[in-house]
């Protein structure tokens, strides 16, 4: 069967587009950097999971899974996974004031304050976990 455009079903123009189309533009990549770093928060819940699981079967399991996790390959994944888990943290709390639109007396909270409780609510927990667990 052959399709044969008429005036009366003319062919749609649909121009071609590039496969990396968002790098040249600085808020497109911002954006589709933040979405792949979706995968690295999965990657650090998944790895977490294995640990905890390791810990659970006992002392041997728990070796088994250090010496997995000191692979430099192992060790690479979860440097960059690190980088990508404080890139999403990051951007995450700079949308944030653009989802929560906080009234105190009748007036908006300005977008910083919002932010900025984001980010030292992060530091003091980072702080506390540090601390609890640097001793």
């Amino acid at each position: 069967m052959s399709l044969n455009y008429t005036e009366f079903h003319p062919r749609w123009y649909r121009p071609r587009m590039p496969v990396f189309w968002w790098v040249g533009r600085r808020s497109y990549f911002i954006f589709v950097l933040r979405e792949l770093s979706s995968v690295f928060v999965a990657w650090s819940v998944v790895f977490l999971l294995l640990l905890v699981s390791a810990v659970g079967q006992g002392g041997k399991q728990y070796q088994q899974f250090l010496r997995l996790s000191s692979n430099p390959w192992m060790l690479a994944l979860n440097v960059i996974t690190l980088v990508f888990l404080v890139f999403h943290a990051i951007t995450w709390f700079n949308l944030a004031p653009q989802a929560m639109v906080i009234q105190l007396r009748g007036k908006r909270v300005p977008r910083s304050w919002v932010a900025g409780a984001h980010f030292s609510g992060w530091a003091v927990l980072s702080a506390l976990v540090a601390w609890l667990i640097l001793g």
